[in-house]
């Protein structure tokens, strides 16, 4: 996006993740290769010229880890993201894009396709339940993450659902004891606090949906990801 990027703030609240990352924690203590995958939609996968999070996540995590251990530890992060899907669908890929790469943290994007699409929200909720009870029984932490703050999800007809929608995934993560990230009121507070404007926050690609995050939303929102889960991995 043209011009300086704006200043923005992290508070802690968004860096503290609820639970520890035991799986994780101990991949990083071991000799194997780290495995994450990042099962998501289209904020996963990628679009256009925007570094998708999965790839910047790997390379902070990297910097972060990597520099500091006297063995070579390699960490991977495995964009398992596909645009235009939300929970229901992705349920049936967790056998070959999950499980099968048997790794120690997923992290799960979801929601933002069910407000944009019209879904049936409880259904989507159901099937987040479902898929987190599915990993939680598996050798690996989980960190579910929430919708994006772009103008698409504040128009008058979604809005409401939007809300919705992330309060119906908060419910969710605490009734499953799982991480929650909460990029939906991190990107807020730097509309509302740091006085961003909406129009900083996607894509200019995307001129038309106003959907999609863009480059430098995708950039701030990895750093603190990374953040929250060496803090979580730390305790």
């Amino acid at each position: 996006m043209p011009g300086i990027a704006p200043l923005v703030d992290i508070p802690s609240e968004f860096l503290t993740l609820k639970y520890p990352l035991p799986h994780f924690a101990r991949a990083l203590a071991g000799q194997a290769p780290v495995k994450i995958v990042a099962m998501g939609s289209s904020s996963t996968a990628g679009r256009g010229d925007v570094v998708p999070y999965p790839h910047r996540l790997e390379m902070y995590l990297r910097a972060r880890y990597e520099g500091e251990q006297s063995r070579n530890l390699r960490i991977d992060v495995l964009n398992r993201g596909r645009g235009g899907q939300e929970a229901i669908e992705e349920l049936r890929r967790f056998n070959s894009d999950i499980f099968a790469e048997r790794p120690s943290l997923v992290i799960w994007q979801v929601g933002t396709n069910a407000v944009f699409h019209a879904y049936d929200l409880d259904e989507v909720a159901a099937s987040i339940a479902e898929g987190l009870q599915q990993l939680r029984v598996e050798p690996m932490d989980v960190v579910l993450i929430d919708p994006q703050y772009t103008p698409a999800m504040l128009l008058a007809d979604r809005a409401d659902a939007s809300e919705r929608m992330v309060s119906l995934i908060s419910a969710v993560a605490a009734n499953a004891k799982v991480n929650l990230f909460r990029r939906w009121a991190l990107m807020r507070h730097w509309h509302v606090n740091n006085h961003i404007s909406l129009d900083r926050f996607f894509d200019p690609t995307d001129s038309q949906d106003k959907l999609h995050q863009n480059d430098w939303t995708t950039l701030c929102v990895s750093k603190a990801l990374c953040d929250a889960i060496t803090r979580a991995a730390a305790v």
